[in-house]
């Protein structure tokens, strides 16, 4: 395991609350939105517009991913992703607190806070417990929207948190990396469809260890404690010393696993951004398992 000062992952509802009211929201610090709902359901960008965070500003995953590929919520290229979050305010010396506002009390947070890090920035942050506990806390909203000013913020890609479909491939017959899915079992073993989509079957890449990533929250929606994490990982004969990249379907839920591992002083995770959507539709029949009624995914 990597030895070094890690910067802190999760900062607490009290905290920020506590920033916003010293007036430390700023070029220094910036808390972002970064809620997505299936379609038909709840409607992010609205509820935002409602209620947020006073000074949050609103990171729309849709606007800041690949829209190029046929895959689901692939990475934008370096020259978007600095061009997005700097429009957000945000440059690299910027302390970024990321939050959503899903039920479970986080979903999408973990996957934005990966993506900084994927991208070379280091000063990110996940809201423990999410707008959920914010709002149950009564600390304070608005519907103000914000308007940071403008900055400078310039991406570099960081390949050792990134997998790629030809190297998880390349794994199955190396297995240098543990793979790890965090999504829920009966989507893992194929015997529950796979959510809001059609024409992709459930199943999970042949050697994956199935972790949900449900399991590393709390029922109150805040992230477990490191021993509490450990010993999920140690039930699942995950190996934290060794190396280990994390999927899921879309690439979003897999940073849960990153964000665990870091928590327990892991750094280094690596998440296959095309996951099981780019796996189910490129890769050989015998590497994909199900137990659905064909048996093979």
């Amino acid at each position: 395991m990597v030895h070094q000062v890690l910067y802190r992952a999760l900062v607490s509802t009290k905290w920020l609350a506590e920033s916003i009211r010293s007036g430390s929201l700023g070029p220094g610090l910036r808390v972002l939105d970064a809620s997505w709902y299936s379609p038909g359901t709840r409607q992010a960008r609205k509820e935002y517009e409602e209620r947020h965070v006073p000074g949050a500003s609103f990171f729309d995953i849709e606007e800041c991913r690949d829209t190029a590929s046929p895959y689901e919520m692939m990475l934008p290229s370096e020259a978007h992703f600095g061009d997005y979050v700097g429009s957000l305010g945000i440059s690299n010396d910027t302390h970024v607190v990321v939050y959503d506002g899903d039920d479970l009390g986080s979903f999408y947070a973990p996957r934005v806070w990966w993506m900084f890090r994927v991208f070379g920035h280091r000063t990110v942050s996940v809201l423990n417990g999410g707008f959920r506990n914010w709002l149950k806390e009564g600390h304070p909203v608005t519907s103000e929207p914000s308007r940071p000013e403008p900055a400078v913020f310039k991406a570099t890609l960081d390949r050792s948190l990134l997998k790629t479909y030809e190297q998880v491939l390349e794994n199955l017959q190396s297995k240098r990396f543990q793979l790890v899915d965090s999504r829920a079992q009966g989507r893992y073993l194929g015997t529950e469809p796979e959510p809001d989509i059609v024409g992709l079957d459930s199943g999970h890449i042949r050697g994956s260890i199935n972790t949900p990533f449900m399991n590393f929250l709390t029922e109150d929606g805040f992230e477990k404690s490191p021993e509490e994490l450990r010993a999920i990982f140690q039930d699942k004969k995950v190996d934290l010393s060794q190396p280990l990249i994390a999927t899921c379907r879309k690439g979003v839920t897999a940073c849960h696993i990153a964000l665990a591992a870091y928590l327990c002083g892991k750094p280094d995770v690596a998440v296959y951004d095309g996951s099981w959507s780019e796996w189910f539709r490129r890769a050989p029949p015998e590497t994909r398992v199900s137990q659905g009624k064909s048996g093979k995914a």
